[in-house]
């Protein structure tokens, strides 16, 4: 592989809960064996109809008391959904650092408010990206007979750096992981830690083509060469292994 090709799927309509995301990309993209889409989780969460209205809220005292800790300084109703989302808060000062259900440590546990059309409304995390992935790429298959992978992804902030990046939520079709343990490097001496997270990669470089205002949820990936059938869960690092918890 010494090149790889990336371009959005066009002429994609507003997403509404019930929309079929297969059916969607299926009618608007030419695609081939071995592709890889990636499809920004704003859309899967909308068709799936994982959203909150916050009007529907009422917020408690400790999302009062955290919003009043924060920089800047959410409505309480956001943040008792945020709290509704998480198993764990790790920060709540400044920022509301926090751990999912599916084991994503990440702010406001997914919630977003942006590029959702209505003021008041939010989205959250799919149930199982790694679900939502599949069934896009077995629906994709039925409709038009090719097999894809497909990566559902999300921005995330990173600790120590600056800025956000796509990441990997679900992942279907392809290795998240590949393990170059116990091979030798170009010297001939073998490696003992290089795990390559290929799915965030990918996840990363169509977050280039995606943008957060171009209206391109839908990315496709061409010239690949993967072998695998990974989840997005294998990405989550085990607390045993976590060195900062």
């Amino acid at each position: 592989m010494n090149s790889l090709e990336l371009f959005a799927v066009e002429s994609l309509p507003e997403v509404h809960p019930g929309d079929d995301l297969g059916d969607l990309i299926s009618s608007k993209a030419n695609l081939k064996a071995a592709d890889v889409l990636v499809v920004a989780q704003k859309v899967v969460s909308k068709s799936e109809g994982k959203l909150r209205d916050l009007a529907t809220v009422v917020a408690s005292e400790e999302a009062t008391r955290i919003a009043g800790q924060l920089i800047n300084q959410p409505d309480p109703r956001l943040v008792q959904v945020i709290l509704d989302e998480s198993v764990r808060v790790i920060r709540s000062q400044r920022v509301l650092i926090t751990q999912t259900r599916h084991g994503f440590v990440c702010a406001n546990s997914g919630v977003d408010q942006s590029n959702v059309g209505e003021p008041d409304v939010v989205t959250l995390l799919p149930d199982d990206p790694d679900a939502s992935a599949l069934r896009i790429r077995e629906r994709i298959r039925y409709r038009t007979g090719v097999d894809v992978g497909v990566i559902v992804s999300d921005t995330f902030g990173r600790p120590w750096r600056l800025g956000i990046v796509n990441v990997a939520l679900g992942v279907a079709g392809l290795p998240a992981l590949i393990d170059l343990r116990g091979t030798p490097d170009d010297a001939g001496r073998d490696m003992h830690a290089t795990v390559l997270a290929v799915a965030d990669d990918l996840a990363s470089a169509a977050g280039l083509v995606m943008r957060k205002t171009a209206r391109a949820p839908v990315v496709v990936i061409r010239g690949l060469e993967l072998q695998g059938d990974g989840h997005g869960r294998d990405l989550v690092r085990p607390a045993a292994e976590d060195l900062f918890r």
